[in-house]
């Protein structure tokens, strides 16, 4: 993974540099505004690590440019204004993520991981086929046995994340996580019931979903 790291304070941006380097990311670094997005701009990264109080050019803006300019890197900010407000004003500007200063490096891997995983859920076949069910990934449709079946926007989610991850156990934080990302959660109780209404919508058309529970684990499609 390609990591553009946006940073004015020197020793965090080269501790973060030799802890990212350890795990194996390819880092490109800076701590002025405008060099970074000229980086950003200039070459193709899968993440940016970008800080908000920058020489130069701030980080919101940097966002912001690089947002309107179609780039669809997926972007941590790091920044100590976590306020509220600040977060939300960070992911409406167009960030995947936000983490507060101070910060475990390993929260910030755990980020990063996360991240990765929605970025490969994105990048799955334009469709997936298990038993007798059809999952268009372009037009966010479900179909057994060519017959369409209408669901929510989360039902459609979690049917999608299983679908392609079959035969893993999935526990419902991970599935929480791919559904609605780390700033909301679906509690256990609620996957289950968006589960249980696929399976409702699926039995009117003759199917039987194929999605399994492994009491205490999670939920898999296939065989585990």
């Amino acid at each position: 993974m390609k990591v553009l790291l946006i940073e004015d304070s020197e020793p965090l941006r080269r501790g973060l540099k030799v802890g990212l380097d350890h795990l194996g990311y390819t880092i490109d670094e800076t701590g002025d505004g405008a060099h970074g997005l000229s980086m950003a701009l200039t070459n193709q990264y899968d993440v940016i690590i970008l800080d908000l109080m920058l020489p130069s050019v701030d980080g919101i803006s940097i966002l912001k440019s690089i947002r309107q300019l179609g780039n669809q890197a997926k972007v941590i900010i790091l920044s100590a204004k976590s306020q509220p407000e600040d977060r939300v004003n960070g992911l409406l500007s167009g960030a995947d993520d936000y983490l507060g200063k101070p910060f475990s490096f390993d929260e910030l891997h755990a980020r990063l991981v996360a991240l990765t995983r929605r970025g490969q859920l994105n990048q799955i076949n334009a469709n997936l086929t298990v038993a007798e069910f059809e999952l268009d990934s372009n037009k966010k449709s479900v179909f057994y046995q060519g017959q369409a079946i209408e669901l929510t926007k989360n039902e459609y989610k979690i049917l999608e994340y299983l679908f392609s991850n079959q035969e893993q156990v999935l526990n419902p934080e991970q599935i929480s996580e791919a559904v609605v990302g780390s700033f909301d959660s679906l509690s256990k109780n609620t996957i289950e019931a968006h589960l249980s209404s696929i399976r409702k919508k699926a039995k009117l058309l003759g199917g039987t979903l194929p999605v399994k529970n492994k009491r205490g684990f999670g939920y898999y499609v296939g065989d585990c």
